[in-house]
């Protein structure tokens, strides 16, 4: 049941999004047929005339319905805000500081283990497993 739902529902959805063209043939102002995906037939099958030389008594009129104005994109309004210009800063004579975040210390400190010593490292920690 779900397969013969999607189904239709795809054919359906792709009948739209691909457009499906209706031919309606008029004869003496009056809506003769419909056709589906049908081109113009040259002579009226109602009263034998020419089509294209009729004088208004017969005529087609062709539509195509198609699913365009959901796929476009919603107009955006752009605001024309003027382009700020980069004043450059000039620096100041009378201030000069210096601008240093530093300790007065200056040496490193070593915060890793220490190295291996020549000793076993069962002898150093104290483990004598038998």
């Amino acid at each position: 049941m779900k397969k013969v739902l999607f189904a239709i529902s795809f054919i359906c959805y792709f009948a739209v999004t691909s457009g499906v063209i209706i031919t309606s043939h008029f004869c003496m102002k009056r809506l003769v047929s419909v056709h589906l995906y049908a081109n113009s037939p040259d002579q009226c099958g109602r009263c034998g005339m020419d089509t294209h030389e009729s004088s208004g008594c017969c005529h087609d009129v062709v539509k195509v319905v198609k699913l365009e104005q959901d796929q476009n994109k919603i107009p955006v309004v752009t605001y024309g805000l003027p382009i700020l210009e980069i004043q450059a800063i000039a620096p100041s004579a009378f201030l000069v500081a210096a601008f240093e975040n530093t300790d007065g210390q200056r040496h490193f400190h070593n915060h890793s283990p220490p190295l291996l010593s020549e000793q076993d490292t069962y002898l150093q920690n104290n483990v004598f497993r038998i």
